[in-house]
Formats: structure tokens, sequence, C-alpha cells
């Protein structure tokens, strides 16, 4: 079992970050001791893994809680979760996509000014002489 400053430390979630999730719906059935003190387990470490891993990807707080509300459903909602993470993938393959032609153009940028001062620093080199 887990405090919630030790799931903080491994996750790099806050504590704040922790029971807005709770709240929202994205992780449920957290246990807490007889004092109130919520106890993590391994499984739920698994499944803010995952929270993390939708939400780094751009997937909305609403669309993560669905696909939490869907698996605690079972698994007659298996196609429904296959086809939300199947569209999600898509997405963060576009932007992906769209993030490469970004780093392309900088890089060109990059190349292209890197060019202009090794050649002004040389002119200016020359002139020094």
């Amino acid at each position: 079992m887990y405090t919630i400053q030790d799931v903080s430390k491994k996750t790099g979630l806050t504590a704040h970050t922790l029971r807005y999730y709770e709240k929202e719906g994205l992780i449920t059935g957290v246990e807490r001791s007889q004092g109130g003190i919520r106890q993590y387990t391994d499984e739920d470490l698994e499944r803010l893994g995952l929270i993390r891993c939708l939400k780094n990807t751009g997937m909305s707080i609403q669309e993560i809680a669905r696909f939490v509300q869907l698996t605690h459903e079972g698994d007659h909602t298996l196609e429904e979760r296959v086809e939300l993470l199947r569209e999600h993938r898509e997405r963060v393959l576009e932007r992906m996509a769209e993030m490469q032609e970004h780093l392309d153009k900088v890089t060109w940028k990059l190349n292209f000014f890197s060019e202009k001062l090794r050649a002004y620093q040389e002119k200016e080199a020359k002139k020094a002489k």
C-alpha cells in the first residue's frame, strides 16, 4: 500500500492532482485506512500510469473518465474501449506528423542560420587579419 505522498513521488503527480483525478472518477476504489488516509495499490499505480499516458498524449479528462467508466462496466464494453483508443491513437499520430513538419522547418532554419553565421564569422576573421 502507498500513501498519497508515495504515489506523488512515484508518478510525479501532485497530491492535488491525485485528489482531482479521484473526484473526476479517473481513479476509483482507492482504499482508506481507519484514519481516512488513502492507500493506493500497485494496480492503482498501473491505472495512474495509463491515465498519465492518455492525458499527456492529449486525451481530455472527460474522455479518460469515459474510458474508466467503460472499463468498470465490464467486457461488453471492449469494442467501445478499443474504438476510443483507436481514435485517440489516430489523433496522436496526426499531431506527431504535424510536429515532425514543424521540427523539419526548425531544423532547416537552424541549418540556414548556422551556415550564415559561419560565413559571417569567416568574413569577420578575414577583416581582422
